[in-house]
């Protein structure tokens, strides 16, 4: 009885260690599938077609107004305000008086440079006259030595030049004579006055006494981002905005640009002429100016979700044989869901239309129209 319990006992030992080789080789099985698999899966990725279009931004900047003309009015002789005709807010025109400066050895000087002009007059036409006599004597051989011609000439000429100098010194002073009456340089209006009647004025690095600016148009200045300075400005207009006038609309033409980029803020100023007959808006505003930028060419519009953005690059997806390749591109305008893109791209490229860097460069994908 001994002998089949041994035999029955070694069979169920042979049996279980086949069953072990069983579940183990299974186990070794199941990985070598499993990659196999994961070998031969590939992804499926919704793409578009990449084609042309007309890059169009709309931006609003901030702008500041300015005068067409302002002046500082300074004295330009010495003296106290003997009158004033205007004050701030005065509109004056060209050539009108706005104060009178008192400056009474300006007078005297003048009167006393036309006593001058007479005397010197007087010594010229006395030297004339002797000259003309003498010369008429000359005629006559032996009455008159040619030295004392000669020099009866060179007084003459002399005291010519002493007249005419004389006169010269008196015009000239008579000029600053006419200062003394401070007018308008241009039509206008006075924003500022720093004088009052008895202030003396015509020192050096004094304030000016009145400021006056002209205003029937009124320069805007903005400072355009570096990157639309190379765009078209729809119609060569922007329309503004100011906080005193929220509800009006107002437009400005373009009619000059800085030509140099600002190192310091990366722009370039834009100046623009605005029309203000009706004195409406004020200069010193600020303004907020709405601007319509095109290309001068069509440009690769794209969504935004295909651009793929690191700390190195900006990249998009390409798909070319079933294969992925990184594009770099450079952006140019943006377009909320939209962005312009620049780089080695052709019409017709298929390219991934939500890009990330998780999808590297030579992954087999399955390329799918996005809708």
């Amino acid at each position: 009885m001994t002998k089949p319990i041994n035999t029955i006992k070694s069979m169920k030992i042979v049996a279980g260690i086949i069953f072990l080789m069983i579940i183990v080789a299974c186990n070794q099985a199941e990985p070598v599938s499993k990659k196999e698999n994961k070998e031969v899966k590939t992804d499926s990725v919704k793409v578009f077609i990449l084609t042309k279009d007309s890059a169009k931004k709309t931006i609003s900047l901030p702008g500041e107004l300015l005068p067409d003309e302002n002046a500082q009015i300074r004295a330009k002789v010495q003296g106290y305000i003997k009158k004033m005709n205007v004050d701030i807010g005065s509109r004056v025109r060209k050539g009108e008086v706005l104060a009178l400066i008192d400056a009474p050895e300006v007078n005297s000087h003048l009167q006393e440079l036309n006593e001058k002009v007479k005397a010197a007059r007087s010594r010229y036409l006395s030297s004339k006259d002797y000259f003309e006599r003498i010369n008429t004597a000359s005629g006559a051989d032996g009455v008159i030595a040619p030295n004392e011609l000669e020099r009866t000439r060179n007084q003459m000429m002399a005291d010519s030049s002493d007249y005419n100098a004389a006169v010269f010194a008196a015009s000239s002073y008579r000029q600053i004579g006419n200062y003394l009456a401070v007018v308008a340089p241009y039509n206008g209006i006075i924003t500022k006055r720093n004088i009052v009647v008895g202030s003396f004025v015509g020192s050096a690095n004094e304030k000016p006494l009145f400021e006056l600016e002209n205003n029937k148009s009124l320069r805007l200045q903005v400072a355009v981002p570096e990157i639309y300075t190379g765009a078209v400005l729809l119609n060569n207009t922007g329309e503004l905005t100011t906080r005193s006038l929220p509800d009006k609309k107002f437009k400005a033409k373009l009619v000059r640009k800085a030509g140099s980029i600002d190192n310091s803020s990366r722009s370039e100023l834009w100046e623009f002429e605005v029309p203000n007959a009706s004195g409406e808006l004020k200069a010193g505003s600020y303004a907020d100016v709405k601007f319509n930028f095109l290309r001068f060419a069509p440009s690769f519009i794209i969504p935004v979700s295909a651009v793929v953005t690191t700390l190195e690059k900006k990249f998009v997806i390409k798909v070319a044989g079933n294969s992925t390749q990184w594009v770099d591109v450079r952006p140019g305008f943006n377009m909320g869901d939209k962005q312009e893109v620049f780089g080695e791209l052709n019409p017709n490229d298929t390219l991934v239309l939500k890009g990330t860097e998780e999808m590297k460069a030579g992954t087999k994908v399955i390329a799918r129209l996005a809708n």
